[in-house]
């Protein structure tokens, strides 16, 4: 049960981190392309890619604090629902571009983001 808690926190603060982030995308950015959502699935991306090897390969992360930052914020901030339901609307809206854009940075990106977070991950285990 201690484990289901600690998630349900980290999802809390996930939702809350991945909220500001995409309001301040917006007010920063406009509507006009879904800037927030990329940015968090780019950032949870690398932030998992970081945690993994760090709580796997090393004692500096208990099961539990790992769980809570993967399973828990790292779920509650990225947005791949909310990425799919995006890139359709551009779609649908006759944007086959930008969806196919939205689609095509957030995968690259997010692959990029998470290799380079298992390198930085790996390179602080020594």
């Amino acid at each position: 049960m201690d484990r289901l808690l600690w998630v349900c926190l980290g999802s809390a603060l996930g939702g809350g981190a991945r909220y500001l982030i995409s309001l301040g995308a917006l007010r920063l950015l406009g509507p006009s392309f879904p800037y927030g959502t990329l940015a968090v699935n780019v950032l949870g991306s690398f932030l998992v890619g970081m945690i993994l090897p760090l709580g796997l390969g090393a004692t500096s992360l208990s099961p539990a604090t790992r769980l809570f930052l993967t399973t828990g914020v790292m779920g509650g901030l990225t947005t791949y629902s909310t990425f799919n339901y995006e890139t359709l609307q551009l779609a649908s809206q006759g944007g086959w571009q930008l969806g196919l854009l939205n689609l095509a940075l957030t995968v690259v990106a997010c692959l990029a983001a998470g290799i380079l977070g298992i390198v930085v991950g790996r390179a602080a285990l020594s």
